[in-house]
């Protein structure tokens, strides 16, 4: 399972390396017809901000298991192992719980899109399920990673990486 789920984030940062990789494509091509061919192609602007966010969305799962999150380990750091024991669980278990709160309504808000036929306010027009499935995908999967790190640490193994520009000791 634990392969599994690993591949899953995987693909996700994939995802996320091409979402990156259109955005450029659609803000190199909007630039390169004003330019050479004086026509401004409608929609290009927002494409590109929809793989942007689909782009930070894929990529949540991946940077958490890389430890490029931020993690503020000021206080805990300081604590008696006991409670730096205790708070980690606590703050594992808080951001599981946030993190599937926040993957329910972006699914919901997937459905209520595609149900209702909401489309762009701007000139691409795009149905907005489309753009949205990127956004529930990640968030979909920065909850299993959450759940993942939890099951792993209830194992006594370690799910995070420490970034290294997050230990400057």
């Amino acid at each position: 399972m634990d392969k599994l789920v690993r591949n899953f984030y995987r693909l996700l940062m994939l995802l996320s390396c091409l979402s990156m990789l259109a955005a450029f494509g659609a803000v190199a091509l909007g630039v390169l017809a004003r330019e050479f061919i004086h026509i401004n192609i409608n929609g290009l602007d927002a494409y590109a901000g929809y793989a942007i966010a689909a782009a930070l969305f894929f990529a949540l799962p991946a940077t958490l298991q890389n430890g490029d999150h931020i993690r503020v380990t000021l206080v805990l750091d300081r604590l008696p192992a006991r409670a730096r024991n205790f708070m980690e669980w606590f703050c594992l278990s808080a951001a599981l719980v946030l993190t599937l709160y926040i993957a329910f309504y972006a699914v919901r808000a997937v459905w209520i899109s595609y149900i209702t036929h909401d489309i762009s306010p701007a000139a691409d027009a795009t149905p907005l399920w489309i753009p949205q499935i990127s956004m529930a995908m990640g968030c979909i999967g920065f909850a299993l990673a959450f759940a993942h790190a939890l099951i792993l640490r209830w194992q006594g193994s370690s799910f995070m990486a420490v970034s290294e520009t997050a230990s400057f000791e």
